[in-house]
């Protein structure tokens, strides 16, 4: 069965076993986590579910060898709860040896792919993405933080990469319609590559080991790197893949469809309905539930609680047990995740308000 995973489109992935075979993705194994001093939740619950190179990482880590940890995001719209693991990776990933850290936003994607100003991307940036970003756990005295359209060595090496692909190439990569595409949005990649590969100039240290966490439709991005850093020298990026968050309406969760995820900067209230209208694995009616039993297995409620609202993994198993035997109702479940939301939230508005500022200043130099 053929698999096209669209980094910019919508990308549903039913069966993420077939991404082993069709492209080469290695599975995040039982074995490579016993390597692991800290495992974090999603780690354990195989949310992270592949990767590459990641355990010749871990060597290079265990050798003492300095290795980058590298991730962004695309300015076209607010950050929403799904993006929030990636970003929470992050000191994760620097914490297991000698890093240093790149956060990237990617101004000259949005503007290249969704026709976005570059002034209305920093504008995002500023006043969302950064400050949230922050919130989460980023921090910008240990993470170099910058924006594309202002990085002259990534631009310099985006060119410098792009006399070593072909469009059949990209063509095979991207399945890109060359009656449909923009030239812009076909050079788009080697710039997303010279932002993975370019940590490896002088400039920065020179060639090192570097670890990418991204969800799983950024893939093409990877192999195209990797591809491009052995024709050109550099040392191979590493990556791990997280699963696609379904949005609260069954379907890929997606910064164009605001019904369906959980923003950021959402209140408690706005977040409470959009849990209330949401899909669930519960029977038509309350007497069905407790007579056979809910699926947690494809509630949109249930799928919240493991990614982002519940790290015990004991209370996690004991809702899951009482959906399954019919014990509570799904009511209940989003009352739950409505609190726990809540605090979610609040917490994450009184430190993006106090990273608004820092944000600020970090771009208007």
């Amino acid at each position: 069965m053929s698999i096209r995973i669209d980094p910019w489109g919508y990308s549903v992935i039913e069966d993420y076993n077939k991404l082993f075979d069709l492209f080469g993705i290695q599975p995040f194994s039982e074995d490579l986590i016993s390597q692991l001093d800290e495992v974090p939740y999603y780690v354990r619950r195989g949310i992270v579910f592949g990767h590459r190179d990641f355990d010749l990482l871990l060597k290079s880590i265990k050798r003492g060898d300095r290795y980058a940890v590298l991730t962004g995001f695309s300015l076209s719209g607010k950050l929403h709860i799904g993006q929030s693991l990636v970003i929470k990776s992050i000191n994760w990933l620097a914490s297991l040896g000698n890093s240093e850290c790149h956060f990237i936003l990617a101004d000259l994607e949005s503007y290249l792919i969704r026709g976005i100003p570059l002034e209305e991307a920093r504008k995002l940036a500023e006043e969302d993405v950064l400050p949230n970003a922050i919130a989460l756990g980023l921090d910008p005295e240990k993470c170099r933080i910058y924006l594309q359209s202002r990085e002259k060595n990534v631009q310099r090496l985006a060119i410098t990469l792009s006399k070593r692909v072909t469009f059949n190439e990209l063509r095979a990569i991207y399945g890109f319609d060359p009656d449909q595409t923009s030239t812009g949005k076909i050079f788009y990649p080697l710039i997303n590559a010279a932002d993975i590969l370019h940590v490896q100039l002088d400039e920065y240290g020179g060639k090192k080991p570097t670890i990418v966490p991204v969800g799983a439709d950024q893939d093409p991005h990877i192999r195209l790197t990797r591809d491009l850093a052995k024709r050109e020298g550099f040392v191979k990026p590493s990556s791990i893949y997280f699963k696609l968050r379904k949005g609260l309406l069954g379907e890929k969760m997606s910064k164009s469809k605001p019904e369906a995820a959980i923003f950021l900067s959402d209140t408690p209230e706005m977040a409470r309905k959009k849990i209330w209208n949401a899909f669930t694995g519960g029977r038509p009616t309350a007497k069905e539930q407790r007579e056979l039993g809910g699926n947690p297995d494809i509630c949109s409620v249930y799928e919240a609680f493991v990614y982002d609202l519940i790290e015990d993994d004991e209370k996690l198993l004991e809702i899951r047990e009482k959906c399954v035997r019919g014990e509570i109702i799904c009511g209940d479940c989003k009352e739950l995740a409505g609190d726990l939301l809540e605090k979610l939230l609040e917490d994450l508005a009184c430190k993006r308000e106090e990273a608004k500022e820092i944000a600020k200043q970090l771009l208007s130099e």
